[in-house]
C-alpha cells in the first residue's frame, strides 16, 4: 500500500509535549492551517476555516522539535497523514488527522531562524579496514 505524503504550513498551537513510546520518544503538537484567499469583488484577503491536524515527530525529530519550536511558531511539516476515527465520551464519531512527520522547520516566509547541527552519539570508533584484505580483493585473478 502507498502511503500518503502531506506538506502542511500553519503556525504551532500549544508547546510541543514529549512522551515515552516503548523504547523511543515521540514528541506531539498541533499544527493549526488557516487557508487564505483573494476576493477580488472586495478587494481584500479573506480566511477560511482552520483545519487542525496533530503532529507526531519519532526519535531526534522528536527531540529537535522539543528544543526548536515554541507555541505561535511559523512551522513547516511533511509526513505521512493518517485518518484516525474513534468515538468520543459523548458517543459522537469523530475523525482527526495526524502526520508522522519525516521533516519540520521553521517557515522562513515568516521570518528568520538560525540553524545549530546536532551531534549524533559516538558508538565507539570506526573498525580500521583491514589492509591485507583489500590488497586480496584488488589483484589480479590469477
Amino acid at each position: 500500500m502507498t502511503d500518503t505524503f502531506v506538506t502542511l504550513h500553519g503556525w504551532l498551537g500549544g508547546d510541543v509535549q514529549v512522551r515515552q513510546a516503548g523504547d523511543a520518544q515521540v514528541a506531539s503538537f498541533r499544527l493549526g492551517c488557516t487557508p487564505r484567499r483573494y476576493q477580488r469583488r472586495s478587494d481584500s484577503w479573506v480566511n477560511g476555516p482552520t483545519q487542525w491536524y496533530s503532529v507526531d515527530a519519532w526519535r531526534s525529530l522528536g527531540d529537535n522539535c522539543r528544543d526548536s519550536l515554541r507555541r505561535g511558531d511559523p512551522v513547516v511539516v511533511h509526513g505521512r497523514l493518517e485518518a484516525q476515527v474513534w468515538v468520543n465520551s459523548a458517543g459522537v464519531e469523530v475523525t482527526s488527522f495526524v502526520v508522522e512527520a519525516t521533516s519540520v522547520g521553521h517557515d522562513l516566509t515568516r521570518g528568520v531562524s538560525r540553524f545549530t547541527k546536532t551531534t549524533r552519539a559516538e558508538t565507539g570508533p570506526a573498525p580500521s579496514p583491514d589492509r591485507s584484505a583489500m590488497e586480496d580483493a584488488a589483484a589480479p585473478a590469477a
